[in-house]
């Protein structure tokens, strides 16, 4: 010791590198030892070198890799399973205590952490939290085929930790996982009965693929996990897209001898690495217990389990005055050793006085024979009021399952290492202590309900109508009202049925059965040398049974198995003939089911509904709201919920006023485009004499005229609408420039025609036949209308307002540079209005253009006073300009003196439709003139018919009141000379 002081002072290095120069190297296995002076010499006596071993073989066309020793050395046994870039490290310890209980208290964990993929986890703390749903389900497939090859009595705590290193995504490392703690448990000196081999097989055009990547699974209609030892099987889980039995056969017998190649490697490398097998104290049950339980209560437990009149608490309260008996006994003979484990006796006895009169006589419990399936109830469409339900009772095992519908946003987010980020099809099954008449405290994540709700949930999975056709989040909630066996099978059935009454289209009904098997082993070989395969089994033949078998599936396949069984292994072809037996009683099942309800249910007002509206990103910034305040208010209010993509705005709804409501919302925010015959919602904003306009769709303005309000006629507007009023109308017409005419009429029926009279059948009256609206209604509540293409032949009449032909701008700047008059001083009008002035025989003109007519409507503002339209005003003319300058001919200044006398005794109050005067022209238009009819009064006359004359400004005509515009100008017409 003094040597190695005096070389740690002569050295100059710092005091923390010292270390180095003392030869000490780093610690490994938990000893310190000296490095050699030499590299190039051996190690001296005493020293432990850090040393790996590594075992390579392929399995289909990958190469996997086992190494152990080079990290977590402390654990009883540690193992790193690679394949290409993913590498899982799993380990095993087991607890020191030698006081084992009455069970194994086998934990398996296993985690999934980002780092695997180089990334940080996107939570709060930056730290992964609880076990996720996919890594409870990971712990279970392998704990399911590794838990009963523990020897019996080995009752000690045991934990395997299986952490996925690094992940390239390609494949899936749960497979990885449950082969490496098969590993690491060969490596420990843990007895084990093992090893096993895990392999997963895919179909692809079918094809059998052997352990397929993440990209071949999601096109493979088979998802076949198969966990076996050299000669039996231990474990099958399978997600298929109805897969036949025939099928489903041929690849379970392919699978086995791929699972095998895992392991010989694994013997290998517990033959250069492993640990020599410790001697650990096992609970066994003694002969002497066994006999005396059996001498005390086997004729007893007979008689029970013989009588079919039992129900599942009658029995089991009748059993435990059983046990209570015997214990009274041991008691009484102060038997303390045995007191320990007389629960385990007694139970025991009870296995076996079950098991041999099911494989004697072929009876069960219940009195039912081995295939016979219980009674069914079901019922669909339980609770009316929600989106999907249905009740299923097979037995006495009772679920209630209710499906709620939802948006694609409502989709759940996966945090995975591998799969797809999105789940929109999730099945949650709840197990409350009631179901079993129990006390109980409800907690978090439940490895067995998560467990038996991803079994329900993968077998209802193939028969969904595919996301293209069917935009939802489908949600089941499967609540176990009461247990007694096969409850995951039951919530198949219940979900299915609760799918169908949502009106979700599915491709066929899905039921699923339990199997049980009951065998008789020859204790020297070890080997079966009888067995019963037992249908639709019971809570109690479960626990005494050697199988739980559950298989679910459509008439044409299987979609979803799961098999978990007790004893070390099951020969192969006794699983497949268990799969014949689950056709039939499937077959029973959803002749049932289809009974009750076969065909989607037809959508009600209380089935959820869903739209997608199209906008620009602008109009959705402002629909969100600064931090989305608009958005979760709109939900808030309404009750539905708003997703909001590119361009693209989905609403959802639980029922159909609710929709109503937030579309109502979202149109009040940023409206929607104006559809022709489409019904709205608005405010009354201002009251003119002519009409009312009315503010709806997001602030946009439509004019309600006058002629829209009612079938009958009606004198003032004010009559009836008033500002604020919220109303419900349609539009019946827009143009180019945005104006919108809306109508009430068109939504109240029409009145009945009057009867003709009798005493004079010559005066017909003419019917003019309205345009007809139908509306229809889609289940969302949008609107969609069609108008008839009736078109009403104008009424050639001096006094009427000539018919209008729209027309496009650009044809209407055609006609006027076509127009061979000048455009100011020679337009042409009809020649049967002044028939002394010199005719002028011209090609016939088309009637006015909506464009013109509306410049017709604007041309006294430009060549007077400014018409004043604005909120001041309280009626159309009540106040417009007073003031005109007009041009005045030399040769007709009296006479234009004498009719502008005449016409300030009209005010435009006192204008009314009929009203005759002398109009002064103004300003001649080529299709029309504009009339200075006094008093600051404008008004306008159309050109019509097919023989023009000429107009000059100053010109006098005798006209009378016809109509007004919708902007509230009069629309003049000549009077002839011969009606003065």
């Amino acid at each position: 010791m003094s040597s190695i002081v005096s070389r740690a002072r002569s050295t100059s290095l710092p005091n923390f590198l010292a270390w180095r120069a003392l030869g000490f190297r780093t610690i490994c296995s938990g000893r310190l030892g000296f490095a050699p002076s030499d590299p190039a010499s051996p190690a001296r006596a005493g020293t432990k070198i850090l040393e790996s071993f590594k075992e390579e073989f392929e399995v289909g066309s990958h190469v996997i890799t086992l190494e152990t020793g080079k990290i977590a050395r402390f654990a009883n046994g540690s193992v790193v399973l690679g394949m290409d870039h993913t590498k899982v490290l799993s380990t095993v310890t087991c607890a020191k205590t030698n006081s084992p209980g009455d069970f194994l208290p086998l934990t398996v964990d296993y985690q999934e952490k980002q780092y695997a993929q180089g990334l940080i986890p996107n939570s709060y703390m930056r730290r992964e939290g609880a076990p996720k749903e996919r890594e409870l389900l990971c712990g279970r497939l392998i704990d399911r085929p590794i838990r009963p090859l523990f020897p019996p009595g080995f009752y000690h705590e045991v934990q395997i930790m299986a952490s996925v290193l690094s992940s390239d995504g390609t494949q899936d490392p749960d497979i990885l996982a449950a082969n490496a703690a098969s590993t690491a448990l060969m490596l420990s000196d843990i007895p084990w009965g093992g090893p096993i081999g895990v392999v997963r097989l895919g179909r692809i055009d079918g094809q059998i693929v052997v352990n397929p990547t993440m990209d071949e699974l999601s096109s493979s209609d088979l998802n076949l996990i198969y966990a076996c030892t050299r000669v039996k099987t231990m474990m099958i889980d399978v997600q298929a897209r109805e897969i036949t039995e025939k099928d489903l056969a041929a690849a379970l017998r392919q699978a086995h001898p791929e699972a095998v190649k895992y392991i010989d490697p694994q013997i290998r490398l517990a033959a250069k690495a492993g640990k020599e097998k410790k001697e650990y104290k096992l609970s066994m049950l003694s002969e002497k217990v066994l006999e005396k339980v059996a001498d005390l209560a086997s004729t007893r437990i007979e008689s029970i389990f013989t009588d079919p009149s039992y129900g599942k608490f009658e029995r089991g309260e009748a059993l435990d005055n059983i046990g209570k008996d015997v214990k009274k006994v041991f008691e009484e003979e102060g038997d303390l050793e045995s007191l320990s484990i007389l629960p385990k006796a007694v139970d025991t006895v009870r296995k076996k006085v079950v098991r041999s009169r099911m494989l004697s006589d072929g009876f069960r419990v219940d009195g039912r024979h081995l295939r016979q399936v219980r009674d069914i109830f079901c019922e669909s469409h339980h609770l009316p009021i929600l989106h999907g339900s249905a009740l299923f009772s097979r037995g006495d095992t009772q679920a209630l399952c209710v499906v709620t519908l939802g948006a694609l946003g409502d989709a759940q987010s996966l945090d995975s290492l591998v799969g797809s980020p999105k789940k929109r099809f999730m099945l949650h099954y709840s197990f409350p202590p009631y179901c079993t008449n129990e006390v109980g405290k409800r907690g978090g994540l439940n490895r067995r309900e998560v467990g038996h709700g991803t079994l329900a949930e993968k077998a209802l999975l193939a028969v969904l109508p595919p996301e293209e056709s069917f935009p939802f989040t489908i949600r089941i909630n499967s609540e176990v009202m009461s247990s007694d066996g096969s409850t995951s099978m039951a919530s198949v059935c219940g979900g299915s049925m609760a799918l169908m009454d949502a009106g979700i289209p599915l491709r066929a009904h899905v039921a699923g059965v339990s199997v049980g098997l009951v065998t008789e082993v020859d204790p020297t070989s070890a080997e079966i040398t009888d067995y019963r395969i037992v249908t639709d089994i019971l809570g109690l033949e479960d626990h005494l049974g050697d199988m739980d078998f559950k298989i679910a599936g459509t008439r044409d396949g299987v979609t979803a198995i799961q098999l978990d069984i007790k004893p070390a292994g099951i020969p192969l072809d006794i699983v497949c003939e268990s799969l014949d037996n689950a056709r039939e009683a499937r077959l029973q099942i959803l002749d049932h089911m289809e009974r009750e309800i076969n065909s989607p249910r037809v959508q009600d007002v209380n089935s959820p509904r869903l739209v997608t509206l199209r906008y620009t990103n602008d109009a959705l910034r402002s629909l969100i709201g600064p931090m989305g305040v608009v958005k979760r208010k709109i939900e808030e209010e309404t009750g539905a919920r708003l997703y909001v993509d590119d361009g693209r705005l989905t609403i959802v709804a639980k029922k159909q006023a609710v929709m109503e409501k937030a579309l109502e919302k979202v149109d009040y925010i940023i409206g929607r485009e104006i559809v022709v015959g489409a019904v709205y919602k608005g405010t009354v904003t201002s009251i003119k004499e002519y009409g009312a306009f009315v503010e709806f769709n997001g602030g946009q303005q439509g004019l309600l005229h006058l002629s829209e309000l009612s079938h009958e006629p009606v004198s003032k507007v004010s009559d009836v609408l008033h500002i604020g009023k919220y109303i419900t109308m349609m539009c019946i017409d827009t143009d180019v420039r945005g104006n919108i005419k809306l109508s009430l009429k068109a939504l109240l029926p029409k009145p009945e025609p009057k009867p003709k009279p009798a005493s004079n059948p010559a005066n017909k009256p003419v019917v003019k036949e309205p345009a007809t609206v139908s509306v229809e209604t889609s289940s969302v509540g949008e609107v969609v209308a069609s108008m008839s293409s009736v078109v009403e032949q104008p009424q050639k009449s001096k006094l009427a307002v000539p018919a209008v032909v729209i027309r496009t701008a650009v044809e209407c700047d055609e006609a006027e540079k076509s127009s061979p008059v000048d455009k100011i001083s020679k337009p042409k009008r009809a020649a049967t209005v002044k028939p002394d002035r010199k005719l002028k025989a011209t090609p016939s003109k088309q009637t006015v253009t909506q464009k013109e007519e509306e410049t017709l409507e604007e041309s006294p503002a430009k060549f007077g006073e400014t018409l004043k339209q604005d909120e001041k005003l309280k009626s159309t003319f009540a106040n417009l300009v007073s003031s005109s300058k007009t041009k005045k001919s030399g040769r007709k200044e009296n006479q234009s003196e004498k009719e502008g006398e005449e016409s300030v005794s009209i005010s435009a109050r006192e204008l009314k439709i009929g009203t005759e005067m002398t109009a002064k022209i103004q300003q001649v238009r080529t299709h029309g003139l504009v009339l200075d009819l006094g008093g600051g009064l404008r008004g306008m006359y159309k050109f019509e018919g097919d023989v023009e004359t000429e107009f000059e400004i100053g010109d006098a005509l005798k006209v009378k009141c016809t109509s007004f515009s919708s902007k509230g100008i009069p629309v003049m017409a000549l009077v002839d000379d011969e009606d003065v």
